[in-house]
This record gives structure tokens, sequence and C-alpha cells, in this order.
């Protein structure tokens, strides 16, 4: 990473944090892993168990995702950690690990959007182990034939989330994990506020 890239993510960060020591809102999150889109199809559509149709675009991915968000700023700036596990594609073992900083986009009575970005790894089991595997096109994931797995680390990973207020206490949830053109994830689920 480019250490003035860094320098400005750190001292952002710092500043928000040295001037907000008395915020104290957190928000946790639960939600269900659920959908997989693969925009263009997926070479190794034969491959996936949980296909919704036969070009691989729309995949259940069905798993779980806890997250941590610490505002440093009233509710505008934030900074959010979430971890993954999920059956992938292929029925085996996936996830990813991600932290970043968020902006909210807008927010009202009952509906909210925020953005952010980070650091984000994203890991599975091997695919090569599987019969009729095609090595991809274009390869996304790391780890070869010799790797039990395979996985991606992405400096400025992105995530959207959608938020419906049931009460001040719960909201329904929509995650979005991008990584256009190979795969947009989408996971439902619960954020609870505490102050």
């Amino acid at each position: 990473m480019n250490k003035r890239v860094f320098f400005v993510f750190f001292s952002i960060f710092s500043i928000f944090y040295i001037s907000n020591l008395s915020a104290q809102q957190y928000r946790v999150g639960i939600t269900i892993t659920g959908l997989s889109i693969h925009p263009r199809g997926a070479n190794n559509a034969h491959l996936q168990r949980f296909g919704l149709d036969k070009r691989g675009v729309f995949v259940f991915n069905p798993g779980i995702a806890f997250s941590f968000e610490y505002f440093l700023f009233r509710d505008i700036f934030s900074i959010k950690f979430v971890q993954a596990l999920y059956v992938d594609c292929a029925a085996q073992l996936g996830g990813f690990t991600h932290i970043g900083m968020r902006h909210k986009i807008f927010n009202n009575e009952v509906h909210s959007l925020y953005g952010g970005l980070g650091p984000t790894f994203i890991f599975r089991r091997s695919w090569h182990r599987l019969d009729g595997y095609m090595d991809e096109l274009e390869v996304f994931f790391r780890g070869g034939p010799e790797h039990n797995w395979q996985w991606r680390f992405i400096w400025f990973g992105g995530e959207l989330e959608y938020n419906y207020s049931i009460n001040d206490e719960i909201d329904l949830s929509l995650m979005v994990v991008p990584a256009v053109p190979f795969n947009i994830f989408l996971a439902p689920g619960i954020r609870m506020n505490q102050e």
C-alpha cells in the first residue's frame, strides 16, 4: 500500500476519533448470506450445487455474517468490521473479512444508506481439487493446484448497506459487497443499534 494513502487514511481516522471520544454509539449486525450474482455467468457453472440458472449468474450461498460498527462522528462517519462464513458456489467453505471507513449517504426516519471502503480478504476452499474444474480465463482468486485454499486481498473493497428502521433499536438490513464484474454478494439481515 502506498505510504501516502496509508498516512491520509490514518490521519482522517485519528482526527475523527480524537475529536469525538465521547461518541459511544455502536451497532452490531447479523446477516444471513444469501445470493451471489455473477454478471458474466460462470465458466464452472456445472460445479455450482446451489445455482439458480444454467449459466451460473445467480447462486445461493447459505451462511452468516457478523458485523460491528463504531461511530466516530455522530451517525455520519464510522468504522465497520465484517466477518462472513458461508457455503460457496461449489458447496465448500468460503468467506470474507472486511474492515472499512463508512459514510452516511442518506438517512431519514425510516430509510438509510451507508457506503464503505476498506481492505477485504476473500477466501474459499480450493476449487482445483474438484473434478471438472476449469481455470478461469480471468483469474480472480490466487492459489494454485498445490494450495488447499484460494484467496484474494483487495485493498479498497467496497460495501453498501441499506437499512429499514423498525424501531429505535432494530433495523432490517441488506448488505451489498460488489466485486464487479466478477461477483456481487447480497446478504439480508438485522442490525441492532446501541447508544
